[in-house]
C-alpha cells in the first residue's frame, strides 16, 4: 500500500462521530445540524430542467465518452462569468479547465504541482483551513506548512509569520477567500504580498474562491484572477483560481465547478486529468452552462442567507464572541472562557443536552508555532432554513446561560 496513507489524518466530521460515540441526545429535542457545510437551499428548477433535457437527448446524455477538457460552449460560460463577475479577460480554450468539484482539484491540482523528486517540498495552508490541502500535500509527499489566522484582524492569515527558509521551499500555496471556516476575504494588499512572494520563489498559489458568490456587504468578494489584473498582472502567472457551483447555485450532488488561471499550468493539469479520469458528465456539463449563465439565482440565494444571518447572528452574539463574517455561510465563534469549556467538551455536551450539532473548531486547524487557532472556537453552518437555523441558536443560547 502506499505508505503515504499512514500519514492521513482523521476527517474532522469522522473524529465528531467519534466525539458523540457514546453520548445520546436529548430524546425531547429534535436533532439539528450545523455541523457539515452543506448547502440545503432549494436547486434551482432551470439547472434541474436542463439536466434533464440533456440527460434524454441523443447528443448530450450518456451515450458517449465525454472530454477532460469539457465542451468549448462550456468553457466559454465559464469565462464569460469570470468577464462579468470579476471584469477579467481569459482564453476559455486555454485558461478554463472544467472539475468534478473543488474538492476534486484542489487535490488533483496539487499532485500535478508538487515535484516528488523535491523531498522537502512545502505546502504552505491557512490556518484553520479545509482539509484537502493537507491531505492533498502528503500525498503529493510534500509537507504542510501551516499560516495562523488572526482573530484581532479579522481572521486574516498571518503570511509574514512563514520564515523565509520555509518560503524557499514552498512549492505550493492555498489561498481560501472567503475563507473556511473563518469567512474573511483577503484585501489587495494581501495579494499583492503574496504575488511578490511567488515571483521571488518560484511557487504556485491556488486561490480557493467556492465562497465567493454568499456575501453580506455590497462590494462582492476579491477573487484572485481580478486581484492580478488590478495589479497589473495579465498572464496569471503561477496563479489557479478553483470555483464551484456547490454553494453558488446550492447543486453539491452536481459536483461541478472549473479552474482558471495559468495556461501553462492549465496545460499540465489536463494531461493528469486526462489519466485520472475526471471527465465531466454531458448532462452535468449542460446543467453547469445554464447555472453559470444565471445571475438570478444567484441573487435569491445571497439574500436568503443574508436574512437568515441577520435573524441568527443576533442571538448567538449575546452568549458567544461570534459577528457576522465577510462572506462564506458560516459562523466561526469564541467560547466563553468563563464556561471553563474546550471546544470539544462544548461540542459534546451541546450535542447530548440540546441535540444541536456544531463543529469543534480545534478539528479544523493544526498546532503551529502560535498554537492551534481552531482551539476554543466552534464552527456553525447556517445551510439549514432561517427557523431551523433560528431554533438552533435558541437552543445554543439557553446551552450557554445554563452552565455560565
Amino acid at each position: 500500500m502506499n505508505p503515504r496513507l499512514d500519514r492521513l489524518n482523521p476527517y474532522p466530521f469522522e473524529r465528531l462521530r467519534q466525539l458523540f460515540a457514546e453520548v445520546q441526545p436529548n430524546a425531547h429535542l429534535r436533532p439539528i445540524s450545523l455541523g457539515i457545510g452543506e448547502p440545503r437551499h432549494a436547486t434551482p428548477a432551470f439547472v434541474l430542467q436542463a439536466y434533464q433535457q440533456a440527460l434524454h437527448s441523443p447528443t448530450d446524455g450518456l451515450a458517449s465518452y465525454p472530454a477532460t477538457a469539457g465542451t468549448p460552449a462550456l468553457r466559454q460560460a465559464f469565462a464569460k462569468w469570470l468577464g462579468q463577475r470579476y471584469r477579467v479577460q481569459v482564453d476559455a480554450l486555454t485558461q478554463t479547465l472544467p472539475v468534478n468539484g473543488s474538492r476534486e482539484a484542489l487535490f488533483a491540482l496539487t499532485q500535478t504541482v508538487v515535484n516528488p523528486n523535491q523531498r522537502d517540498a512545502i505546502v504552505v495552508c491557512p490556518n484553520p483551513f479545509y482539509q484537502i490541502y493537507e491531505g492533498a500535500a502528503l500525498l503529493a509527499g510534500a509537507t504542510p506548512y501551516f499560516a495562523n489566522s488572526a482573530p484581532a484582524r479579522n481572521f486574516a492569515v498571518d503570511w509574514d509569520s512563514v520564515p523565509a527558509d520555509i518560503w524557499a521551499r514552498t512549492q505550493l500555496l492555498f489561498v481560501c477567500s472567503p475563507g473556511n471556516p473563518t469567512g474573511a476575504v483577503m484585501p489587495l494588499s494581501e495579494w499583492e504580498k503574496l504575488f511578490a512572494l511567488s515571483d521571488q520563489y518560484g511557487f504556485v498559489i491556488a486561490s480557493d474562491e467556492c465562497y465567493s458568490e454568499i456575501y453580506f456587504q455590497e462590494e462582492a468578494p476579491l477573487g484572485g484572477l481580478e486581484a492580478a489584473r488590478q495589479l497589473g498582472r495579465h498572464d496569471w502567472k503561477n496563479l489557479v483560481i478553483l470555483t464551484s457551483l456547490s454553494k453558488r447555485s446550492n447543486v453539491p450532488g452536481m459536483r461541478s465547478g472549473f479552474v482558471a488561471g495559468d495556461a501553462s499550468i492549465l496545460k499540465q493539469f489536463l494531461l493528469y486529468r486526462t489519466y485520472h479520469g475526471c471527465a465531466m458528465a454531458p448532462p452535468v456539463q449542460a446543467a453547469s452552462i445554464a447555472a453559470w449563465n444565471d445571475e438570478a439565482h444567484v441573487q435569491e440565494n445571497r439574500d436568503l442567507y443574508r436574512q437568515k444571518f441577520a435573524e441568527v447572528t443576533p442571538i448567538l452574539s449575546e452568549v458567544l464572541d461570534v459577528r457576522l463574517p465577510d462572506a462564506s455561510f458560516y459562523l466561526w465563534a469564541a467560547i466563553p472562557a468563563s464556561l471553563g469549556m474546550s471546544d470539544t467538551a462544548f461540542a459534546k455536551a451541546l450535542y447530548q443536552e440540546q441535540a444541536v450539532t456544531v463543529l469543534p473548531g480545534s478539528y479544523l486547524a493544526r498546532e503551529a508555532p502560535a498554537g492551534n487557532p481552531g482551539a476554543g472556537r466552534i464552527r456553525m453552518a447556517l445551510v439549514a432554513e432561517t427557523a431551523e437555523c433560528l431554533e438552533a441558536a435558541r437552543r445554543i443560547a439557553a446551552f450557554v446561560h445554563q452552565h455560565n
